[in-house]
Order: structure tokens, then C-alpha cells, then sequence
């Protein structure tokens, strides 16, 4: 038989490493922010407080979702905006559209694919040489499925994980080590689901709920983590979007059940989901870290019914 001494004594003996909190003072990358300029008026005021500075980078950047968090960012005054997307062509159209609309800014798409550790850091390190720092991460790149868990193949739930949840750790990993080595704060914002918060009804998609479940507590995580570097890790919970991925004849009685369940009887709009997203990553967010913002029209406020129960988010 193999001796296991020396490996039982390595692991009885071992050093756990400690995660190491900020002391929150003027010199350290937690302090408080500097008082507001006193040159600015009410307007400059109200500009300055949701201000979103340096460059950004969005992941799943050629979707619906991304493409409107990306206006909002520009016109929240980001100098910078990289759109990583594993088919960013797709998109074209819209991101020449933002180049027209945003002529000051420097604006770059690239083909990534966020289930590739290689892939995402070398887009990395290329957005670093072409915008010259990573201040902001986006995290939209997901997929859905809806399939009975019964008959779910391990190739699909593997897909959902590794692209939802291993892909959105992949890219903040990549953010934080750019933003340490800046020495300079950060924001990392991860959009999670309702999904990771309840059972949706009627379609079943196991894999999905389960992927966005897991970004609510990696953002927990990195943001106990990387606080001490001046990284906010924080997320959005999004509830069902009136997107071209929720439309068509095919849905059209998921749409209604989706609409019946919740209190304001519709879907949210795209631009809906902006206000938080800047709040997260502009100034404004200063003193938010590792919260999720529900962005649902309270949803989840009804669909406890569906179990003989009701509770608040």
C-alpha cells in the first residue's frame, strides 16, 4: 500500500491564507472620496455625483442588454469603452452608431470568448494598450436554456455554468488583477436574475437558475476579497426584459403568465436596468459594495403564490 504520511502531515500541518481587510483610512484605496469640488454648482453637482470615470469593459457586449448599459455608461461620461463578445459583427451596426454618437470616446469591440481563460486575458491586456487602463467591468455574456432537468444533458448544463458563472469569474479575475497592478479603484458589476433568487414559472431552466444563483455569491466573495484593492463587486438582478429573446408567437403564453405574476403587468424595458447599473459604477456607488439590486417590478413579490406562499426580496 502507498504511504500517505507525508501527504497526511502536509495537510494536517498546512498554512490557510487570510484574507486581509482595508483599515479604511485617507492613504488606503478605501478611504472616503474627496469632498466635491466647491467651484460646482447645483448642475455640475448632480453631473459629478453620477459620474462614471476612466474605461470600461462590457462583456456580452453585442446584446440587448449590453449595448444599452454601454450608451449609458458614454453618457455617464466613461472615456473608454471595450464590447467583448464572442460574435461582436453581430452587432455592427450599433456599436458604429455609439462611435457616431460618441465621437470623443475610443470605442473597440473584440472577439472573446469568456469560457477561455486565454481569451479573455489577452482581450485584456489589449484593451490595456489600446485605452490604457480597465476602471469599470460589465459582466452581460450569458445563455439560457429551458430544459426539463430530467432530461438535461451534461453537455447543456456544463455550457450554461461555464459561460454564466465560471465566464463572469474569468473576466473579473482578469478586471481585478489589471486594476491591482493600476493601483487604482474599481467597479465590477455581474448581471445575476431573478432567476438566482426564485424557481421561475412556467418554463424550466435548472441550469440557468443555478448559474445566476452562484454570481450572487461571487460577488460576495470578490467583494470581501478585493475591497482592499479599491474594487466594489456588486450585482443586478434583472427580471424578465422585453428583449428580442423573449418575443415571438412561440412565447406569447410565458409572456402572459410572466406579465400576470407581477404587480406593475408587464415586462421591463432595456433602459430600465441603466439607472442601477450607473449608480453601481459611478461615484454615486461610492460606499456600495457587494449588494444586488432587484430590477423587476417586484416580480418576486408574487411568485411565492405559486407555492401557497408569499415573500419579499
Amino acid at each position: 500500500m502507498p504511504d500517505n504520511t507525508n501527504a497526511r502531515d502536509a495537510l494536517v500541518n498546512r498554512q490557510l491564507p487570510e484574507m486581509k481587510l482595508s483599515d479604511g483610512t485617507a492613504a488606503s484605496l478605501t478611504g472616503p472620496p474627496p469632498p466635491m469640488p466647491h467651484y460646482l454648482n447645483s448642475e455640475g453637482r448632480a453631473r459629478y455625483r453620477f459620474a462614471v470615470e476612466g474605461n470600461a469593459v462590457i462583456t456580452g457586449g453585442a446584446g440587448t442588454l449590453a449595448l444599452e448599459g454601454a450608451r449609458a455608461l458614454l453618457e455617464h461620461g466613461v472615456s473608454g469603452l471595450a464590447l467583448f463578445d464572442v460574435n461582436p459583427t453581430q452587432a455592427k451596426q450599433h456599436i458604429q452608431k455609439l462611435t457616431v454618437d460618441f465621437p470623443d470616446a475610443n470605442i473597440i469591440a473584440k472577439a472573446v470568448d469568456v469560457t477561455d481563460a486565454n481569451s479573455v486575458n489577452a482581450a485584456m491586456e489589449e484593451t490595456v494598450q489600446d485605452l490604457g487602463s480597465v476602471d469599470v467591468l460589465c459582466c452581460f455574456a450569458g445563455v439560457v436554456g429551458c430544459t426539463h432537468a430530467i432530461d438535461m444533458s451534461p453537455e447543456e448544463w456544463r455550457r450554461v455554468l461555464e459561460t454564466n458563472s465560471t465566464g463572469s469569474f474569468l473576466c473579473a479575475q482578469a478586471a481585478a488583477r489589471q486594476m491591482i497592478k493600476q493601483e487604482s479603484k474599481g467597479s465590477i458589476v455581474f448581471i445575476a436574475s431573478i432567476s438566482g433568487h426564485i424557481v421561475n414559472y412556467p418554463q424550466p431552466q435548472v441550469a440557468y437558475n443555478v448559474s445566476k444563483s452562484s454570481l450572487l455569491h461571487l460577488k460576495n466573495c470578490l467583494a470581501a476579497e478585493w475591497a482592499q484593492y479599491g474594487i466594489r463587486v456588486n450585482s443586478i438582478s434583472p427580471g424578465y426584459m422585453d428583449t428580442i429573446l423573449n418575443e415571438g408567437a412561440g412565447l406569447e403564453r410565458a409572456r402572459s403568465v410572466w406579465n400576470s405574476r407581477n404587480p406593475m403587468g408587464r415586462m421591463g424595458m432595456p433602459e430600465e436596468l441603466t439607472g442601477p447599473l450607473i449608480l453601481l459604477c459611478s461615484n454615486a456607488g461610492s460606499y456600495i459594495n457587494a449588494a444586488d439590486i432587484v430590477v423587476d417590478g417586484k416580480f418576486a413579490l408574487t411568485i411565492g403564490a405559486l407555492w401557497g406562499k408569499s415573500f419579499i426580496l
